[in-house]
C-alpha cells in the first residue's frame, strides 16, 4: 500500500480525515489519500469511477464487458491489475494496468490502462500520486518499462 497525504490533524496520536465541498462543488481532501489494490468489496465504489472514464472517453460498453473487467480486476492471476485512490469511505481515483510480456526485453513491461479521478477529486494531485503507484507496483513485479496512450483531448 502507497499512503499519499494531504492535509491532516493528529487527535490523540491518531490521523483524522475530513472531506468537505468547496463553493465550486469541488472535493477539499483534508484527511489522507491512501493508493492501495482494488479489492472485491470496492465494486460498488468502483463502478461510478469506471463510468465517469468510459463517459469522459465517448465509450460506450456492453455490461458484459464490464463484468469481465470487474473479474480480471480481482483475479490474483490475472494480467490486468487494479489500484484505487481511497480517501475515508470513498473511492476518488482509479488506474487499471496491464503486465505483459513483450518481444523486446526478458522482462514484462506494464501497459497503464485506464487512469481517472473522479471531478470532485480533481486538482488535489491524485492522478500524480496513482501514476507514482503505477510506478510503484511495476517496479515490485520486475516491469522493464510502464507506458500509456491517451486521447489528443485529454
Amino acid at each position: 500500500m502507497i499512503r499519499a497525504s494531504r492535509r491532516h490533524e493528529i487527535q490523540d496520536g491518531h490521523e483524522s480525515a475530513r472531506t468537505s465541498l468547496n463553493q465550486n462543488g469541488r472535493c477539499q481532501i483534508t484527511g489522507e489519500v491512501i493508493i492501495r489494490p482494488i479489492r472485491v468489496d470496492d465494486r460498488e465504489r468502483w463502478e461510478p469511477l469506471w463510468h465517469g472514464y468510459l463517459d469522459f472517453y465517448r465509450a460506450v460498453l456492453t455490461p458484459e464487458v464490464t463484468e469481465r473487467t470487474w473479474a480480471a480486476l480481482c483475479d490474483p492471476t490475472s494480467a490486468v491489475h487494479g489500484l484505487v485512490a481511497e480517501q475515508e469511505d470513498h473511492l476518488a481515483g482509479l488506474a487499471h494496468v496491464v503486465l505483459h510480456p513483450t518481444t523486446w526485453g526478458t522482462r514484462p513491461t506494464c501497459y497503464l490502462e485506464d487512469l481517472y479521478v473522479g471531478k470532485p477529486w480533481r486538482g488535489e494531485n491524485i492522478a500524480h500520486r496513482l501514476i507514482e503507484a503505477v510506478y510503484a507496483f511495476a517496479d515490485e513485479l520486475g516491469a522493464a518499462s510502464v507506458y500509456w496512450l491517451t486521447q489528443e483531448y485529454n
